[in-house]
Formats: C-alpha cells, sequence, structure tokens
C-alpha cells in the first residue's frame, strides 16, 4: 500500500502547489510563488486555515534554525499570501506578474462564496482575452447542501447544483468543481498543464465548495512530490517552413506586426536579427511594443487604429504581412480596413492555431523565436530592395518628429497628457516599466511611446479593463523587483475604480508610482461621442443643473483625487505644470515609498494626429444633425472594411 497523509482539501491545495516547477530552456522556477486573497466564510476556514499552517510552519523552521533566517520561503515549498481589497485587483496583479515573467511563474488568487468570487469574473475575462496564466480559487456553496441555503448562495429552481461560480466558464481556459476531496488530484494536474501551455493558457478556475475545503483526505505521499512542467517550444513543421519562406521571397513590400508572442517567447534578438538580415519593417502591437528597440532601422511603430502614421502608410501598401504572436484585434487592424492591397497575403507565426489561421493566413504553428530562427536562415541571402528599406526609414524619421511635438507641446493652460508621457518617456529607463491599460491614454503611448526593451512597456489592451493599472503595478513590482522603476499612469476615471489598492502597495512596501492624470471626465469616450455625433454626452464629471431630468452639465464634481490618493497612505505630489511634474518625477524616483503624481490635464487634448479608422457603430436615424452627419462618414468609412482571405 502506498504511503498517505492526512490533510484538508485546503491543505492539500497549498502543500500540492508549494511543489510545482517550471521549466524552460533548462532554466527551473517555482510555478506559483505566491497567493493574492481576501478571507471570507467560504475560505477564512479552508485555504485561509491552510495558509496559516504553511505559514506558521516555515516561521516555526526558522526559529528552529532548519532555515537560515534570511531563507526565502520559495526555495522551501511555502507560499507567501498578500492581503489585496478588491479581489478583482487581485487578478489584475496576478495577470501583470505573470505577464512580467513570460508566462513561466504565476500567482493564485483565493477568494470567498458570493460576492468575492464574483468579483473575480472581470479579472479572469481579462487573463484568458490576454492568454495570460492565472490561478482563481473561488469558494463554492456547500457541497452537502445541508444548510442550504447559505449566505451568499444563489438559488436556482431549475438545477440546485447551479452556482455563481458557473460564470467563471466561459471566461476561463479551465473550469473545474472540486465536491469530492479525491477529484482535486486531476484538477490540480489538468490546472498546471494549462497554467505552463504557451498556447492554451489564460485563466485557470478550481472552485472549491466551502465544506470540502475543511474536508480531511488521506492523499497519496507521491501527489505531494516535487513536478516539473515543461514549457515547449514547438518548432516549424518544414512543409509548413518552406510555404512561409515561399510567400515571403515572393514579396516586394513585406511588413511584419511584431504581438506579445514575441515577447512571451523571449524571441527579441531573433526578431532583430531577422529584420536586419531582411530588412522588412516591423511594426508592433501593444502587447507586441518593445520586442523590438523604437530605433531599430527597422522599426516603425505601432500599427492601426492608433498606430503611427509610419507603420500604417507602409501597412496600406503592404502585399505579404508577416504575423508574429499577434491575435489581430480590431485596432490592430483598424477594423479590417488598414491592409488595403487588394491580393494582400498572410503569414502568422503563432503557437496556437486559431490565431495563426486568422485572415486565411498560410500558417506557421510554432514557437515565435523558434519559427525567427527558421525563416532567418532559410531566407539566407534575401532581403527586400534598399529602396524599400529606405522608404521604412524615412517614414520613421518623420513620425519621429512628430512624437516630438507631441511630447513638447507647451499647451495651456493646463497641459496635454501627451506631454506628460514626454517627460516619463525621456526620464525613465530602459528597464523601467510603464503600466496602462484603458481610456485615451493607450491610443497615445501605442502611437509615441518609445520602448527600447521588452520588459519597459506593459498596456493590457485586449480587455482593456479600467481599474487594471493599480493594481498591476504591484504585481509587476513583485515580478521585476527593485531593479525596475514601476509607473502606472491612470486617470481620473480610471482611478476611482480601484484605488484601494493604493493601501495594498503601502501595507506591504512595495515601492511604486502612480501618475493620475485629473481630467474631469472620460478623454477616450468624450472624444469617441464628440466623433460619432453623441456630444460628449454623459462623458464628464458634472453636477447635475437642475432636476433629476436634467443633464450632468453643471458645475464640475468638487471631489480631490489627490487627497483620496494621500489617505491611502501615499505621498502625493501635486504638481503645477510640466516642469514642476518632471522635478517631482525625480523626487518620486529617488523615494523609496509609494508616491502619487497628482497633475491636471487638458480633457480635450490634442492628442496624436490619427491615421487609421475604428468601426463603432453609429445611430443609422436621429433627430440630432451631428448624430446625422457622423453616420454618413461611418458609412462612407466603412466601405473600405473587407474580409480578408
Amino acid at each position: 500500500m502506498s504511503e498517505t497523509v492526512r490533510l484538508t482539501v485546503g491543505q492539500a491545495v497549498i502543500r500540492f502547489l508549494g511543489q510545482q516547477y517550471s521549466e524552460r530552456d533548462g532554466v527551473e522556477r517555482r510555478l506559483v510563488t505566491g497567493m493574492f486573497g481576501i478571507f471570507g466564510h467560504g475560505n477564512v476556514c479552508g485555504v485561509g486555515q491552510a495558509l496559516l499552517q504553511d505559514q506558521s510552519a516555515y516561521g516555526d523552521a526558522v526559529a528552529a534554525g532548519t532555515y537560515a533566517a534570511d531563507a526565502d520561503p520559495l526555495e522551501h515549498g511555502h507560499l507567501p499570501y498578500y492581503l489585496i481589497r478588491n479581489e478583482q485587483s487581485g487578478v489584475h496583479a496576478a495577470t501583470a506578474y505573470a505577464r512580467s515573467l513570460e508566462r513561466l511563474q504565476v500567482m493564485a488568487v483565493t477568494t470567498s462564496i458570493g460576492p468575492g468570487a464574483t468579483n473575480m469574473i472581470t479579472g479572469a475575462a481579462l487573463a484568458t482575452t490576454n492568454r495570460i496564466p492565472v490561478l482563481l480559487l473561488p469558494s463554492d456553496q456547500f457541497a452537502s447542501r445541508g444548510p442550504d441555503p447559505v449566505l451568499q448562495q444563489l438559488e436556482s429552481p431549475q438545477a440546485l447544483d447551479a452556482a455563481v461560480t458557473d460564470c467563471f466558464r466561459p471566461v476561463s481556459r479551465f473550469f473545474d468543481r472540486i465536491v469530492r476531496p479525491e477529484q482535486l488530484i486531476p484538477s490540480l494536474m489538468n490546472a498546471m498543464r494549462v497554467l505552463t501551455d504557451p498556447a492554451d493558457t489564460g485563466a485557470v478556475t478550481i472552485a472549491l465548495p466551502q465544506d470540502v475545503q475543511a474536508e480531511a483526505f488521506d492523499w497519496p505521499v507521491r501527489f505531494f512530490g516535487r513536478r516539473v512542467w515543461h514549457v515547449g517550444r514547438p518548432v516549424p513543421q518544414p512543409a509548413e517552413l518552406a510555404r512561409a519562406v515561399e510567400i515571403i521571397r515572393g514579396a516586394q513590400r513585406p511588413l511584419i506586426v511584431a504581438g506579445g508572442g514575441v515577447v512571451y517567447s523571449g524571441a527579441s534578438a531573433e526578431l532583430r536579427a531577422f529584420a536586419e538580415a531582411t530588412g522588412i519593417p516591423v511594426a508592433d502591437t501593444h502587447a507586441g511594443k518593445g520586442a523590438i528597440n523604437w530605433d531599430h532601422p527597422s522599426a516603425v511603430g505601432g500599427v492601426g487604429s492608433t498606430g503611427s502614421a509610419a507603420a500604417n502608410a507602409l501597412a496600406r501598401e503592404a502585399d505579404v504581412v508577416i504575423g508574429i504572436g499577434t491575435r489581430y484585434s480590431d485596432f490592430t487592424t483598424a477594423s479590417h480596413t488598414i491592409f488595403e492591397e487588394p491580393d494582400v497575403r498572410f503569414v502568422n507565426v503563432n503557437t496556437l492555431g486559431f490565431d495563426a489561421l486568422k485572415h486565411g493566413a498560410t500558417m506557421l504553428v510554432a514557437d515565435a523565436r523558434e519559427a525567427l530562427r527558421a525563416l532567418t536562415a532559410a531566407l539566407d541571402g534575401w532581403s527586400v530592395e534598399a529602396a524599400y528599406r529606405q522608404r521604412a526609414m524615412d517614414l520613421d524619421a518623420q513620425w519621429q518628429r512628430t512624437i516630438d511635438e507631441c511630447y513638447h507641446r507647451g499647451h495651456g493652460p493646463l497641459p496635454a497628457q501627451t506631454e506628460v508621457f514626454g517627460v516619463l518617456n525621456e526620464e525613465m529607463g530602459p528597464q523601467d516599466v510603464l503600466i496602462n491599460a484603458a481610456g485615451s491614454m493607450p491610443g497615445d503611448l501605442q502611437a509615441l511611446w518609445r520602448a527600447s526593451t521588452p520588459v519597459g512597456y506593459h498596456v493590457e489592451y485586449a480587455y482593456s479593463c479600467m481599474g487594471y493599472e493599480i493594481p498591476a503595478a504591484i504585481g509587476v513590482k513583485l515580478a521585476l523587483g527593485a531593479d525596475h522603476e514601476v509607473v502606472a499612469i491612470v486617470g481620473d476615471g480610471t482611478y476611482q475604480m480601484l484605488p484601494m489598492e493604493i493601501a495594498t502597495a503601502v501595507s506591504e512596501g512595495i515601492k511604486v508610482i502612480y501618475v493620475l492624470l485629473q481630467n474631469h471626465g472620460f478623454a477616450s469616450i468624450g472624444a469617441l461621442s464628440e466623433s460619432r455625433g453623441s456630444q460628449r454626452f454623459g462623458t464628464a464629471y458634472r453636477m447635475r443643473r437642475d432636476s433629476a431630468g436634467g443633464r450632468l452639465d453643471g458645475e464640475e464634481v468638487p471631489f480631490d483625487l489627490a487627497a483620496n490618493a494621500a489617505s491611502w497612505g501615499a505621498d502625493v505630489l501635486r504638481c503645477n505644470g510640466i516642469e514642476e511634474f518632471r522635478a517631482n518625477y525625480a523626487k518620486a524616483a529617488a523615494s523609496d515609498r509609494v508616491t502619487v503624481l497628482y497633475i491636471e490635464t487638458d480633457l480635450t487634448g490634442p492628442n496624436p494626429p490619427g491615421s487609421a479608422w475604428w468601426d463603432v457603430p453609429v445611430a443609422q436615424v436621429s433627430t440630432l444633425e451631428s448624430t446625422q452627419a457622423a453616420y454618413a462618414e461611418h458609412v462612407a468609412q466603412k466601405a473600405a472594411q473587407r474580409t480578408y482571405l
């Protein structure tokens, strides 16, 4: 009979996670390195008790001299716990953590049942949309149904086993609910499989009923042995490679679109080598920005709806588009309008066939690094014509002058947010990290930010979730450490979503810098509303003028976000203009405390000049002249939209 150990389900989860490792290119790492969470009646006596027992055992070992006083708990199979203020924040922090570490290490998040669990759904959708692994452990209602209905349980007369955790199914890459202890064994094994799959990863959700968490079981000791999960690098199939090479060799005006897959596979050096050998210009997506340094001769900046004029000009005339690790969002394709060449062909490199097939592409299902190495070798001696190389460099040089103009506008009386970005781009080092996610800022940043390294640009624009930035900074800092300054830029709209995690950063001593732009409204949606004929309705923070039927277009709402930030325990530096912002950034960088730089900016921009379209439907009939005009423009723009085959 095999040896067993008696543990609760909660204790088994913690012990198992402490022994899981990932390996890529011969380097092994702890796979699950910590747990964010908030305790409630669903998990406080299950996973919470298990974490306490785990930390107590570690503390006892240090006290007994078994471990050194400065020992790393991860080296001894223990799992650090971080108290967050909102469950959605925990998932955002965990997602940012895994993204910063090329998806090779992850964090878990534990919650109580009911609202604690459902608070994570937005974060789960963000992680899965971005193809980033996170482990979610929401508690669930009683599996025994003994005391049903319990506090926070949602009942369904049609299905007694229905639970709010079922909402995780469509937003998770893997979902399971443990109603008997022994089910945990195959469930956790499959969870680790998905967390370490470079193609098929995202949110992994294991729902744990609160009674099952506390239930004891005799577990096989082998279940808790050290296990290494190997992260593969699938190589190109020879036939696929040959087809891709044939198409590229026949191209006159090829363009590379570098996505997040280049960064996650650590393929930046290979991308630069491929571009240098072939002369093919390289555009990038949000997730791929920094995969090639901005001042590389082949770099032409972001492509699509908020891309650079250089990249978009080349995209319009490209006869072959080589997508590497991109999912081709509508912003990347400018809603299927930016690639205008009638006979344009696509070659897509991706670990996931679903993405590699997009736009009827010739597929190269492989790891980005391995594919780039193979393509470079197979195309040895071939390159684009010198005139095309020069055209790409000339277009980029012209766009660099536009960036300089946007960074140093001297706009007044309030500065444009592009001037704030200019200061940060000039003051932050190549290993420092800029974080953003939603509003008008991602568009400006894709167009303007000069990223030197793959680590320096962290903009979440797959789910574009307001509230991501503040907790994400915590995850990035935990992942990268003190050698990287972490700067999260938040608008006043995003700030109001999840400001409480500033207290988490303060309590944990996690030094980050938050740049808070106050413009008294939603800049992005306001501009979109105006351009589509809806007159910025409902997009400014204003008092209601008259009765309940009146518009919100009175005086500005008298809130003080700088004072609010200070109330969470951060140092707050108010910045009156760009030069004071520059001086205060230097103070924040020199400090070892969480610092918020507060600056008022102009709600209406000006923003960088646009060079592409984004499809947002406009009301087909309206009594408003502004909407009628916007609809006519929409019809004209939509005429260029096409399906790529």
